[in-house]
């Protein structure tokens, strides 16, 4: 088993178990650090998900996603590193308000890291699953788009429904990650 493959199916659950834990406890600073831990290694996992899904769908409009998923990966990635920083730093929650409040007054701050840029990694992921799921079908079945904007969509409605977005995204990666092993092996030889 390679990394790419792998992390198809560890990358979501990573994020999901950043939901479960942000549920049972978002409070304490060791259940904000373990559940940030959780996710940031999910989204590093997802750069190798991105760039797997590239493999399976090649061309120029693939190309196009993967990027633009990438640049929204690592807006997501600075931000949940800001979030573990914070949360280290900070003595309590006035604090940490307090902390965020700084960082996110800085010019620039908030649509790079907070809004608009993190957006991207969801366009992207959407894209080249949809572009994968064209150009290669018996890799890439037609409802693993329809089930990452499904756990997109549910995560957007509310972050307590990360969990939900973490087992979709799973149903979603896994066929590619079973199905595309032998393709991708022989795409990189």
């Amino acid at each position: 088993m390679n990394i790419s493959r792998i992390s198809f199916v560890a990358a979501p659950a990573l994020v999901g178990a950043y939901g479960v834990a942000r549920l049972i406890d978002r409070q304490s600073r060791f259940g904000w650090t373990f559940g940030h831990v959780l996710m940031l290694t999910g989204l590093v996992l997802f750069g190798s998900v991105i760039l797997g899904l590239r493999r399976l769908a090649p061309g120029r409009t693939a190309t196009a996603f993967a990027a633009i998923g990438l640049i929204g990966l690592a807006a997501s990635i600075t931000q949940i590193g800001i979030d573990i920083v914070v949360g280290l730093l900070a003595r309590d929650a006035a604090d940490k308000s307090r902390m965020f409040d700084q960082i996110q007054d800085v010019p620039g701050v908030m649509p790079v890291v907070y809004t608009i840029v993190p957006i991207l990694f969801y366009v992207g992921l959407l894209g080249l699953t949809i572009v994968a799921a064209v150009v290669n079908a018996r890799v890439v079945p037609w409802w693993t788009p329809i089930l990452i904007l499904a756990g997109t969509v549910a995560a957007a409605a509310s972050l307590d429904y990360i969990p939900a977005t973490g087992v979709l995204y799973v149903l979603a990666l896994a066929p590619p990650a079973v199905r595309g092993s032998h393709r991708a092996a022989h795409a990189l030889v």
